[in-house]
């Protein structure tokens, strides 16, 4: 049985003015169906490259990646993706947003069932109410939600999450935490995470890959142990401290300011 994401010995390279910078080196990584993978590294390692490789808007120039056993060689509705900027339209209402790729994506349900579906989500992530509203009249952290949920309104195998709280403040920012674990709760989905916060990493994933400096190569893997239900008194417990150290000292090695070591997984 093949995992649902494999990326087998994957190079790739952008091509400058001053020649070929490579951006990855080898990479390695496997998910199974279901599971949950946060990918940190220092700026500049190649990490959305790595999200546009999975979607299928980028080739590897060597290696492969593969969905289902299946290589990506071209964008796939079978993925959604929500990005740090939510970009929704503003001439749409935050329902209309969110039924977009119904719009797009071959489907055989009706007007009302993709309304349907769309209400649901928002119910789900705390925005039922606020259907009717043009995104202008929402807060940030409002609007990555409904962004959230225009990623899964068409039930996606994968989901790829490219920084997506990011730009919001510490508060909005543990909320949505705690809104993406519900949502995780409820809708089936393997999902891949880049983000620079490690505390994010280790409460929203089962796993956490850290990548090199450039190029990047997989140079560590934790594995987050399952505990159940997760709150954010989880952060603050001995375990999630380890964890963490863990994590910003291999950080210091990708960014060349602290030599490897072992440590215990």
């Amino acid at each position: 049985m093949y995992p649902m994401i494999k990326i087998e010995g994957v190079r790739h390279a952008y091509e400058t003015a001053a020649g070929p910078l490579p951006v990855l080196d080898g990479l390695e990584l496997a998910l199974e169906e279901g599971g949950f993978v946060a990918v940190v590294g220092p700026s500049g390692c190649g990490k959305s490259t790595l999200t546009k490789l999975l979607s299928g808007l980028l080739k590897p120039d060597e290696g492969k990646v593969m969905l289902h056993g299946e290589v990506v060689a071209k964008p796939r509705s079978t993925v959604g993706m929500a990005f740090q900027n939510p970009v929704l339209l503003e001439w749409r209402s935050i329902l209309q947003n969110v039924m977009l790729p119904l719009e797009i994506v071959p489907n055989t349900l009706s007007k009302t069932e993709r309304q349907d579906r769309a209400r649901h989500l928002l119910e789900l992530v705390g925005l039922n109410g606020f259907e009717d509203k043009r995104p202008s009249e929402l807060s940030g952290g409002m609007r990555q939600r409904a962004s959230l949920c225009r990623a899964l309104v068409h039930k996606p195998e994968v989901l790829i999450l490219d920084e997506p709280f990011g730009a919001l403040d510490a508060f909005t920012r543990e909320d949505l935490w705690q809104t993406m674990h519900r949502v995780k709760e409820n809708e089936p989905f393997t999902g891949v995470l880049i983000t620079h916060d490690l505390r994010e990493a280790i409460f929203l994933a089962d796993q956490v890959v850290v990548l090199s400096g450039r190029p990047a190569h997989t140079q560590y893997v934790l594995d987050v142990p399952d505990t159940g239900p997760r709150d954010l008194e989880h952060l603050y417990t001995p375990e999630a401290a380890e964890m963490l150290a863990v994590l910003r000292h291999q950080i210091e090695v990708a960014q060349g300011r602290a030599p490897a070591k072992e440590v215990a997984r």
